[in-house]
């Protein structure tokens, strides 16, 4: 198995760094028009400065406003959209639900993709990956592209004033890639994208976690007075850079099974990707029996920043048993991140562990 290591062409992190949207796509030669794809809240914001910025660079534009989920049929009218409007470039503009129907859209086009994430809630913005739900809200499957985005453009400043919870969330997301990566290298499974981990990508996950550790709770206190400060810019590349690129080129493992098998779960559908995603971490610190230091330090950290630790925080506390039995073979079917386990995992044994995370996260309540 060859080491596979992917990234976006270019990635550009900066306070109100919008505005240079049309000279970035002029030094990397992309071309017009552009088609963008946002949801409503992005385009109230940012509409008015992608117009200028594009139009000072010469790029004609295009919007299509999506709504709900990353859908097969909701990927379709983004392909139509930017077909009709004859765009070379499509660019993303929102949360991950937004970038991945972007991303498929561009994917199946053949068209570059700019990634412009305006919350940090998820490590995805970076990847070649686009995550599919139902009309439900379900998982459905995650899909690997070919190509990574061309750009990758964080605006802070938009950031900045998107709401608390989302930046916890993507804290929650990025606290995964160390420990998926590690148990993909322990087994020797492959990554997302089919190859072994490199040292590079094992070294960006580790300093994710870090930098999670180190910075979290002074940069959640910073976003809460709406400050940029030196830490909660460390963060958002933490959530965004070195969580996309360590879980991307690192692999994942139990804690993504886990979250795509809550999903069945009506309850937890009003509840982020990474908030299921920090609980999803602890079942595999209990699958994989880790040590109880490990464990208390992973739980702190989750206290300190207001990530869930307990079922009844991501809205599965009434779980039946029969309910929690389904979850966990739904975490362990063919083809879930589950087999990157190195050692193999049945239904009971994360029934178990999702039993003894929740145990002890009530504990520390």
């Amino acid at each position: 198995m060859n080491a596979i290591f992917c990234s976006p062409l270019r990635y550009t992190q900066g306070f109100a760094a919008t505005e240079s949207l049309g000279a970035e796509m002029k030094i990397l030669g992309l071309p017009g028009p552009v088609l963008i794809v946002t949801s409503r809240s992005p385009r109230k914001v940012l509409e008015a400065i992608w117009r200028k910025t594009l139009a000072e660079s010469g790029f004609k534009m295009s919007l299509h406003e999506i709504q709900g989920e990353c859908t097969r049929a909701e990927i379709g009218r983004i392909v139509d959209a930017a077909q009709t409007a004859q765009c070379a470039t499509i660019l993303g503009a929102g949360g991950g639900k937004v970038l991945d129907a972007a991303r498929a859209a561009a994917a199946q086009l053949r068209l570059p993709l700019i990634s412009c994430p305006t919350i940090a809630s998820t490590d995805s913005p970076c990847s070649a990956i686009s995550v599919l739900y139902n009309e439900e809200g379900v998982f459905e499957e995650g899909i690997v592209h070919g190509r990574n985005p061309v750009l990758v453009l964080v605006d802070t400043k938009v950031i900045l004033y998107a709401p608390l919870r989302t930046l916890v969330a993507g804290m929650g997301d990025a606290l995964s890639t160390l420990f998926e990566a590690r148990a993909c290298v322990a087994g020797k499974k492959p990554n997302t994208r089919g190859g072994s981990c490199t040292m590079s990508a094992l070294a960006l996950a580790e300093l994710c976690y870090r930098t999670l550790l180190a910075d979290g709770a002074d940069a959640l206190r910073a976003a809460e007075r709406k400050e940029m400060t030196p830490a909660l810019e460390r963060i958002i590349e933490a959530n965004i850079l070195l969580s996309g690129l360590g879980f991307e080129s690192g692999g994942l493992a139990a804690a993504h099974a886990v979250h795509n098998s809550l999903t069945e779960v009506l309850g937890s559908h009003a509840f982020l990707h990474g908030e299921k995603v920090a609980f999803g971490v602890l079942v595999q610190l209990m699958l994989e029996k880790a040590e109880l230091k490990q464990v208390k330090e992973v739980l702190g950290f989750c206290r300190s920043v207001g990530l869930p630790t307990t079922l009844a925080e991501i809205g599965c506390g009434d779980l039946s048993q029969e309910m929690l039995s389904k979850v966990a073979i739904r975490a362990t079917l063919p083809g879930e991140w589950m087999r990157n386990e190195p050692f193999p995992v049945d239904a009971e044994m994360v029934k178990r562990a999702i039993q003894d995370a929740n145990a002890a996260g009530q504990a520390l309540v």
